[in-house]
């Protein structure tokens, strides 16, 4: 990068920057900002803009205040009062918004519950919300039905979309309600700090946990995204992501609700749908995961693929290996990888493009953004301490946990979750002097030159294999590029009397994949060690439905044949190919019979 291309880079950050301090400079912890006032602000402006469109309808601001009017009066009528937990199971669609936007004009916190959960894990979200009241779409009925009986302590359901006994009926009242604005005596003395959502973890490594969301972190993200994108009314933001999440529930609204702009939803993502609909809706953005990408890029054309609307996109786990030929394939001008955690205090965006980087932390902005790289056991699975007790800062290029400084600034402290069990988990303490206090993302990130930073695997996924260390996210960029290869999901798995792991890839693949010729593909791509022992042909991927590809269930299986129905197959160590895995080589492998 020369000259011209180093002021750009500083520019566009300091750009960046700048605009967002200048966007959030009104959100504090003890002020009385929150969302409601910002709808409000943008209804009394342009109240017949369009602020969603969903299948054939278009929702203005001033019907998106009305129908929050009409979940707040609710709410009041109901006796819910502020502190008050509301939950809320609905798919995508504009009534979402409305209903916790109704719930923060009343000082009512949201539990935004997964709507892909199932059993367990469903009921668990919703014990741990606490939610007096619940508000139940038609379309989930089944899935509350399934484990309403195990419930210690059920909340009063209110049934939406259809009629189902024993519950209330909501549409009716909401029907009768006025639409009037309900004022802002209800919400007195609510501040930034003050609790807005419960957002759930995807629950990739056990039950999920609720995370704590205030209206400032709501809007530190909401702006921070307009901000990074340079949102405009003008814009049209497309959003295939689930709304109970944070990346489609706070940062892809952002750009719309704080600049009076419009955002696009629907039910679910289809990738067969998704350039039709950028032809029908014409947006100007969308938003994405990782995995979104690869299922675009590996889908038949569309004659809309590369003839749209879209100036600029964000999102994070576009792999460095599929971000070239993505942004290439379907036309995109800008791409703002981002990184961050819905309750953690590190976050970056990576606003110039740079392929693969996650976002940038130049060295002149280390007293601003307190996230530091530390040295990483991978094995003991903590940060490595010093003679002085205190955590190692990473050196350039070297993987490391990030962590993130807590403290009472803006922007800086940890909400935790509703469990203070699972929120001192997260903090590590005396970091780099006594009685500090740091947020663990549980994340390995590396710092390159010039300050930007590259995800390298979350931790737990990163394994030790003949005394290395295996980043499985490494491993599965190096599959993602073989022809044939679709999907890989990489983990490592456990062998009696082997130290470590041996690394395992799950792969859904075309018909023209041939695992024989494995080995050669991946030479020059990994070292020997970070191969993968095992494959694993799947039919599909199990994912979240954040799209985050689930690997307990894979691990706890392992690589027993007798257990698995899936084609399986093990690297020969002699033949150095890789072979069918049968009861026989499985024994050979128990028993300490074959070197790996």
């Amino acid at each position: 990068m020369g000259l011209l291309g180093a002021i750009r880079r500083e520019t566009i950050y300091i750009t960046s920057i700048a605009r967002t301090l200048w966007n959030i400079r009104h959100v504090k912890a003890d002020g009385p900002l929150t969302i409601v006032d910002i709808v409000r602000r943008v209804t009394a402006h342009t109240p017949h803009a369009i602020a969603i469109l969903f299948e054939d309808r278009t929702v203005t601001y001033a019907q998106l205040e009305a129908g929050a009017n009409q979940y707040a009066r609710w709410g009041i009528e109901t006796g819910i009062r502020q502190g008050d937990v509301v939950g809320l199971l609905m798919e995508n669609r504009p009534e979402y918004i409305m209903a916790w936007l109704g719930m923060a004009k009343i000082g009512a916190i949201t539990a935004l519950v997964n709507t892909n959960q199932r059993g367990t894990p469903l009921a668990h979200s919703i014990s741990i919300a606490g939610a007096k009241h619940f508000i139940l779409g038609m379309e989930l009925a089944d899935a509350y039905g399934e484990i309403a009986a195990s419930l210690s302590s059920a909340p009063k359901v209110w049934i939406t979309g259809g009629r189902l006994a024993p519950h209330e009926e909501l549409d009716p009242v909401l029907a009768r309600v006025s639409t009037d604005d309900v004022g802002d005596a209800w919400r007195k003395g609510i501040v930034g700090k003050d609790i807005v959502f419960y957002i759930f973890t995807s629950g990739t490594t056990g039950l999920p946990k609720a995370a704590n969301i205030s209206h400032m972190r709501m809007l530190y993200m909401m702006y921070g995204f307009a901000c990074g994108l340079n949102a405009k009314a003008s814009d049209r933001m497309y959003n295939t992501l689930p709304l109970y999440h944070t990346a489609g529930g706070i940062c892809a609204l952002g750009p719309a609700l704080t600049t009076g702009g419009s955002v696009v939803i629907r039910r679910r993502f289809s990738v067969h749908e998704f350039w039709d609909d950028c032809h029908k809706y014409k947006p100007t953005l969308f938003q994405y995961i990782g995995e979104l990408c690869r299922y675009l890029l590996n889908a038949p054309p569309n004659p809309y693929e590369n003839k749209h609307s879209i100036r600029a996109i964000t999102g994070n786990g576009l792999r460095p290996e599929i971000w070239p030929a993505f942004q290439k394939r379907f036309a995109i001008p800008r791409i703002v990888e981002f990184y961050g955690a819905t309750e953690g205090n590190v976050s970056m965006l990576n606003y110039d493009g740079t392929v693969g980087a996650v976002g940038r932390l130049p060295s002149y902005m280390r007293g601003i953004m307190q996230m530091r790289i530390v040295k990483f056991d991978v094995e003991n699975e903590m940060p490595v301490r010093g003679p002085d007790g205190f955590c190692i800062e990473c050196q350039d290029s070297e993987p490391g946990e990030a962590i993130g400084k807590i403290s009472n600034m803006p922007g800086r402290n940890f909400e935790g979750y509703t469990k203070a069990a699972d929120t001192q988990k997260k903090i590590l303490q005396n970091v780099f002097e006594q009685g500090d206090s740091w947020f663990r993302t549980g994340d390995l990130l590396r710092r390159e030159a010039h300050g930007y930073i590259y995800f390298v695997d979350r931790i737990g996924d990163t394994f030790r294999w003949k005394g290395e260390n295996v980043a499985t996210s490494e491993v599965a960029e190096a599959l993602g590029v073989i022809p044939g290869v679709e999907e890989a999901n990489v983990y490592g798995v456990s062998i009696p009397g082997m130290d470590g792991r041996a690394g395992m890839a799950a792969i859904v693949a075309a018909p023209e994949f041939d695992p024989s010729n494995l080995v050669q593909a991946l030479a020059g791509k990994l070292p020997a060690y970070a191969r993968p022992i095992f494959i694993r042909l799947r039919p599909q991927m199990e994912i979240t439905g954040t799209f985050k590809m689930r690997k307990v269930e894979l691990v706890k299986e392992g690589f027993d044949p007798s257990h698995i129905d899936d084609p399986l197959y093990m690297l020969d160590p002699g033949a150095q190919r890789y072979v069918p895995l049968d009861a026989a080589r499985y024994g050979d492998i128990v028993a300490g019979r074959v070197k790996l």
